[in-house]
């Protein structure tokens, strides 16, 4: 994209890892062969095949849930908390010492920008190991109830989005409340999980403490359906999460479900604007839009519109799309063709409905699937592009006059997973952030994470938390909090 200045490639080497030509399943400490076919899983920069992967059958499943279930009864469960403690500080440590590694993988993988996954994404996995590790041995003053108890086996099912971060935030409490895991990542960014396997032999984890399947939608299926599972948690889209529900209806399994978003980032006259275009553009740009969390409808007071979009316009100009390993890349791949198709449709339906798209000049690679950065005006709430979740690089611009205006159509939305909120004064923050039907608002900046903070939402969003006290809640028994 254009810029005033010209930068040299700065391309992070791939030496570092070593891609397999084929994978199977991690199951009971051990990678072994699966009985299903074989998946393809490429590179969304470059349409490059990195590997083949095991699609786990539902005995395959069966193998690993009955794995995980050995473990708990015979080692996991009575092992002291302390000791479970242990392992994942072990586990953490090991993350951070092979965080180049799991980086460079990850954007391989997934097409997100090195500089993403280098400073954000492997950090904050190892993060939230080494505080889930401080837990282990303090649940019974965490206020969860008397003598807080683990319940089983836990089928994990995780996303393309943040494949790392996301398992993390998955496995972590888990362990940590003494549970075991069988974890199926998603179809098309499993390499991160499954070299993650390897760091749990490397930190002599017992055998079926995690397992890890791969696969797509029916060994995902399998493993929600499965009798001997005990606690479901999804992070994925809506559609998805209400079948999941309706699956583990009438049973005794726990759920958790982390669905889609459609933020508002709203800002007022007396923000900062030039704070404000760098949190916008990190709400909505950020790992190429593939976040649930993403800031996707932004609210502007009428009387700083024009300056708002002007300099927000101005600033994306200056962002650099392209090879996911440049550390001056900015904006990496679409995960996949058919994510890549979803947004190109939503994007021309904004259009059709009489919204004006906007994009800066720049040029895209031949090869791979790639969008540009994309802001839409004249919108209004009854626009396709402000109700459903794009899950891309597309931001649709609003206008409102009042406060009362801003949290009412802020909260004109089918989900409620976060917002931000962009002003000086601290009294209409704490105004605003308290009308919002939101699980996460931010104040002054946006996409900020920590994993002492508990995430979730409301309505289309899902129910639950993770992360902090409140994540634990949902792997112990005696507590439905």
């Amino acid at each position: 994209m254009t810029s005033l200045f010209e930068y040299a490639p700065a391309p992070e080497s791939r030496s570092i890892v070593d891609v397999r030509p084929s994978y199977g399943l991690f199951v009971d400490g051990e990678f072994t062969d699966g009985t299903g076919s074989t998946m393809k899983t490429v590179n969304p920069a470059t349409e490059e095949v990195l590997s083949e992967v095991t699609v786990g059958s539902s005995e395959d499943v069966d193998r690993a849930v009955r794995a995980a279930r050995r473990a708990f009864t015979r080692v996991w469960g009575p092992m002291r908390p302390a000791d479970r403690g242990k392992y994942l500080f072990r586990i953490a440590r090991l993350l951070q010492e092979r965080a180049r590694e799991f980086a460079v993988l990850e954007s391989l993988d997934n097409g997100k920008p090195i500089r993403e996954s280098r400073d954000f994404d492997v950090p904050q996995a190892a993060a939230h190991f080494f505080h889930h590790a401080g837990w282990a041995d303090k649940l019974d003053h965490a206020g969860l109830g008397p003598a807080p108890r683990p319940l089983g086996v836990a089928g994990q099912v995780i996303p393309w989005n943040f494949p790392m971060l996301m398992l993390a935030w998955k496995i972590a409490p888990a362990l940590a409340t003494g549970n075991t895991v069988v974890l199926k990542p998603a179809e098309t960014t499993p390499l991160t999980a499954l070299l993650f396997a390897e760091v749990c032999q490397q930190a002599d984890l017992p055998p079926g403490v995690v397992n890890i399947v791969t696969g797509a939608g029916e060994t995902g299926r399998s493993l929600v359906a499965h009798p001997d599972v005990d606690k479901v948690a999804f992070t994925g889209s809506t559609e998805v999460g209400r079948e999941i529900a309706r699956s583990v209806a009438g049973t005794q399994k726990r759920l958790t479900l982390e669905l889609g978003g459609k933020a508002a980032n709203i800002v007022f006259d007396d923000a900062p604007i030039d704070q404000a275009v760098e949190g916008i553009v990190r709400g909505i740009f950020f790992n190429q839009g593939h976040v649930c969390c993403a800031g996707s409808r932004l609210l502007v007071q009428e009387s700083v519109h024009d300056e708002l979009l002007a300099s927000l316009q101005r600033r994306i100009g200056t962002l650099r799309i392209g090879d996911p390993l440049d550390k001056n890349t900015d904006i990496g791949a679409i995960n996949s063709a058919e994510q890549l198709v979803r947004i190109r449709e939503l994007s021309e339906i904004g259009e059709a409905e009489g919204a004006r798209r906007w994009q800066p000049e720049c040029t895209l690679p031949d090869r791979g699937w790639w969008f540009p950065p994309t802001v839409f005006t004249d919108v209004s709430a009854a626009h396709r592009i402000a109700r459903d979740e794009v899950f891309g690089p597309v931001l649709s611009v609003l206008t409102f006059r009042t406060p009362d205006e801003a949290v009412a159509k802020a909260n004109n939305t089918t989900y409620g997973l976060s917002a931000g909120v962009w002003t000086e004064k601290g009294s209409r923050i704490l105004s605003i952030t308290d009308r919002l039907r939101a699980g996460v608002v931010w104040a002054n900046t946006f996409n900020e994470f920590d994993p002492t903070s508990p995430f979730g939402g409301y309505k289309q969003s899902g129910y639950g938390r993770e992360g902090g006290r409140q994540g634990l809640a949902a792997y112990l028994q005696g507590d439905d909090r």
